[in-house]
């Protein structure tokens, strides 16, 4: 079995792959076509759309990140695709949750002050908020972060990221509504996406972590952002495409709600584009899956997998079978 990977690998990665297979490394920048078998892409989605029209004899392809919704377009019939389910979930659950505390106790707008020695600006703090819930009522003593506490948090995608981000917020004393395709009860109540028109008044706070499918795909545009409440936070860990960006944009502009966001569509974000410059928005460049622990599970998990085929097993995590 020959078994393309990414040639920029680090030699601890290298060392979890099997040594009974052929192993070919595969450059970010291909000027020759390569025959595999298996191909464990790059994370990156530009890089390997890059390398596949380099790639011949692929009929198996695993993933090194959860979604796989650019490896599905890419694949032709016969090819199966695995993803990395479980690798990212510690490191994308403890974005999610950080975003959320630093918009919460206002962090930007602090670290803004830092940049600029600007102790005084504080005071600015209680008419930020007051603008955020359109509540200008006074505090006493004014206002200068809020609380998780107490918040109600729709949680939209219950996989298994999902339920990690719910095992850490819920010692925060939320109030969590969980959302998936189908509804179920046992062992906890999941409502049915298609119920979102009723849930959505109530979400202070709403967390996307759903893979990007047809059926996902402008999930959240204008109609849905117009039931969240006042000043309410969505959280997107998901895929960019997920949300109607000119729908965020308006609603961020008009002072509605306020978002954290580690994906954005487009995707890399132009320097030119309007989401850059809204108000109460927090960007990071699609990192939350990436530390240096998550690497070792996901290429494991990867020789894992390599290892079934190897035993004629079934392959785990298939999310696409190419036929």
């Amino acid at each position: 079995m020959r078994v393309g990977y990414p040639a920029s690998f680090t030699p601890d990665l290298l060392a979890l792959l099997p040594r009974e297979v052929e192993l070919v490394p595969i450059p970010s920048h291909p000027e020759q076509t390569f025959e595999i078998d298996l191909w464990i892409p790059p994370p990156a989605p530009a890089i390997g759309q890059r390398i596949w029209p380099h790639l011949r004899g692929v009929r198996t392809i695993l993933s090194l990140m959860a979604g796989t919704d650019w490896l599905i377009a890419l694949a032709p019939t016969g090819v199966t695709i695995c993803n990395a389910q479980d690798a990212h979930n510690i490191p994308t659950a403890e974005w999610t949750l950080t975003a959320i505390l630093a918009m919460l106790k206002y962090f930007p707008w602090y670290i803004d002050m830092q940049r600029h020695a600007d102790w005084k600006s504080r005071a600015t703090i209680p008419d930020i908020h007051a603008r955020i819930h359109a509540d200008p009522s006074p505090t006493f003593p004014p206002l200068q972060q809020e609380e998780l506490h107490g918040k109600r948090v729709l949680l939209v995608g219950y996989g298994s990221i999902g339920k990690t981000i719910e095992s850490l917020i819920l010692p925060f004393g939320v109030t969590l509504t969980r959302v998936a395709r189908s509804a179920r009860t046992e062992p906890v109540p999941v409502h049915a996406v298609s119920e979102l028109h009723t849930l959505l008044p109530q979400a202070e706070i709403l967390i996307l972590i759903l893979p990007l499918t047809p059926a996902t795909h402008h999930l959240i545009a204008a109609p849905q952002l117009a039931l969240l409440p006042q000043g309410a936070l969505l959280v997107n860990a998901a895929r960019g495409p997920v949300v109607h960006t000119d729908s965020l944009v308006e609603a961020l502009n008009a002072g509605r709600i306020r978002a954290a966001l580690d994906v954005t569509d487009p995707e890399p974000l132009p320097p030119d584009h309007p989401l850059w410059r809204c108000p109460n928005t927090l960007i990071t460049p699609h990192i939350a899956g990436i530390t240096p622990r998550s690497a070792p599970r996901a290429v494991g998990l990867a020789a894992e997998q390599i290892r079934r085929l190897l035993r004629n097993e079934p392959l785990r995590h298939v999310v696409h079978t190419g036929h």
